[in-house]
């Protein structure tokens, strides 16, 4: 029997075996994990108490998530950590790039854990530091760099967050890319800004938040020389997005809406800006993670939604609001396989394991990069409205 509501899916239960790293798209989510682990997380749970503290973001499938003392997006859950400094353990149940901004942001005592290493983000694989470091020397070339402003979506690595750090750039989250491109734009006179890894939340930002056109935006390929681009190009942009996406939302299409639209009159279709451009210009309601939760529990009974974000939290959100029809946006039935990589057994693995004192799959950020990486951080911080999630 499908895990996965029929009703979640009104266009069908699909497959999409040749979908892209970083998602998977098998027909039904995983299956559960041996019942007998959740009496052993708990265990171990009980016999830590107060010495760790767990982190579960909001695309984690529910056997895991059971176990999270706060449930959130990546930075919220970072700045969580960070206000428990007196918890030994911080084990995170997300992925790579979040445990490096909760070690950043913790004290240097505390230890981070990430139940699986082999739990990364497609996306912020997109851009590596010395790709960026090419762009940046080929934006030297073509005269272009002293207006440069880089900014980066907290779906980076910490080694991204540094680069921004000291070029005099900020991290943004999806809540506050646009007040964090307001500030890009005001650092220069000439202001150009450099986005990544996501060039849908730069593009759905700069066009529909800030006016600029899409004439206004380039594309710059680390994949091709000078990122496929001229220097009179790049001379003329104002943004200059990174080819990076969410391998996630970026699989939600237009004429899915459309059939969606036909198929259940009234619909509203809420989406996150990670969504491809023509989406988000279809879509109802734009908003991160949080804003879609919140949107939801605001709803009215008997209203009707399909949500483009990550199934397990559609999923959870069905279950959350039964008085309330609540759908997918595809066809088929996808997830994200690094957020899947965190499961029980290796949730009971990591937490048993700090039980017998030994530390397993510690998240290290090295002092220069850390130091560097919160500049960029603190940027944020500073910026006016909420910051606070993404």
């Amino acid at each position: 029997m499908t895990t996965v509501d029929l009703p979640l899916l009104p266009l069908g239960r699909g497959t999409d075996l040749a979908s892209e790293r970083g998602v998977e798209c098998p027909g039904d989510l995983p299956s559960a994990s041996d019942p007998d682990l959740v009496a052993r997380a708990k265990a171990a749970k009980e016999a830590l108490g107060e010495r760790v503290f767990v982190l579960g973001h909001h695309y984690q499938r529910d056997e895991v998530i059971q176990f999270a003392d706060v449930t959130g997006d990546s930075f919220k859950l970072a700045r969580d950590a960070a206000a428990r400094p007196d918890a030994e353990y911080i084990v995170f149940c997300g992925v790579h790039f979040m445990a490096e901004s909760a070690d950043i942001l913790t004290g240097p005592d505390q230890k981070v854990i990430l139940p699986d290493l082999a739990a990364g983000c497609s996306m912020a694989d997109m851009a590596r530091i010395a790709q960026v470091e090419t762009a940046w020397d080929a934006m030297a070339a073509a005269g272009v760099q002293e207006s440069v402003v880089p900014v980066t979506y907290m779906n980076s690595s910490a080694d991204i967050k540094a680069f921004c750090g000291r070029n005099g750039g900020v991290v943004c989250t999806s809540s506050n890319a646009e007040v964090a491109l307001e500030w890009a734009f005001q650092q220069k006179p000439d202001a150009k800004v450099l986005f990544f890894p996501d060039q849908h939340l730069g593009r759905n930002t700069a066009v529909l938040k800030l006016g600029y056109s899409l004439d206004d935006c380039v594309v710059w390929n680390p994949l091709q020389p000078n990122g496929g681009l001229t220097a009179e190009q790049l001379r003329d942009a104002k943004v200059i997005l990174w080819r990076g996406h969410c391998s996630v939302h970026g699989r939600f299409a237009p004429e899915v809406v459309d059939e969606l639209r036909e198929t259940i009159p009234g619909i509203n279709i809420l989406v996150h800006p990670e969504c491809q451009h023509e989406v988000v210009l279809k879509a109802d309601l734009v908003g991160s993670t949080e804003y879609i939760i919140k949107t939801i529990e605001a709803a009215p009974a008997g209203s009707a939604w399909a949500i483009g974000t990550e199934l397990n939290l559609v999923k959870r959100l069905a279950a959350q609001h039964p008085d309330k029809r609540i759908v997918f946006l595809d066809k088929n039935v996808c997830y994200c396989s690094t957020m899947n990589r965190i499961d029980l057994p290796h949730f009971v693995w990591a937490m048993e394991s700090l039980v017998e004192g030994v530390v397993v799959n510690q998240i290290i950020v090295d002092p220069d990069t850390e130091r560097e990486a919160l500049v960029a951080l603190q940027r944020m911080l500073d910026l006016p409205g909420k910051s606070d999630r993404d």
